[in-house]
C-alpha cells in the first residue's frame, strides 16, 4: 500500500463525506450538538463549537452536488485502474 496522491485526496473525500452524512437531530442532538445549542447572543464571538456546527452545515449545503461528481469519478477510476 503506497502513499500517494490519490490516497490523500481519497482520504480527504471520505473525510469530507463523514462530515456531509452527520445528521444534526437524529446524531449530533445526542451529543449536545443539536441546532438549538450551537445558538449565541448578538455580538458574542461563537465558540469553537458553533464554529463546528456551521462548518458541518456548510459542507452539507455547498459539496451535495460536488460531492456525488468526486466520489463517482473516484469510483470510475478505482473500476478501471484497480
Amino acid at each position: 500500500m503506497a502513499f500517494t496522491l490519490y490516497t490523500l485526496l481519497q482520504t480527504a473525500i471520505l473525510c469530507t463525506n463523514a462530515i456531509a452524512v452527520l445528521h444534526e437531530e437524529r446524531f449530533l442532538s445526542k451529543f449536545g450538538w443539536g441546532v438549538d445549542h450551537g445558538v449565541g447572543g448578538f455580538g458574542d464571538d461563537p465558540g469553537i463549537k458553533a464554529q463546528i456546527l456551521t462548518l458541518i452545515r456548510s459542507v452539507r449545503t455547498v459539496m451535495r452536488v460536488p460531492l456525488i461528481i468526486v466520489n463517482s469519478a473516484c469510483i470510475v477510476l478505482l473500476l478501471l485502474f484497480g
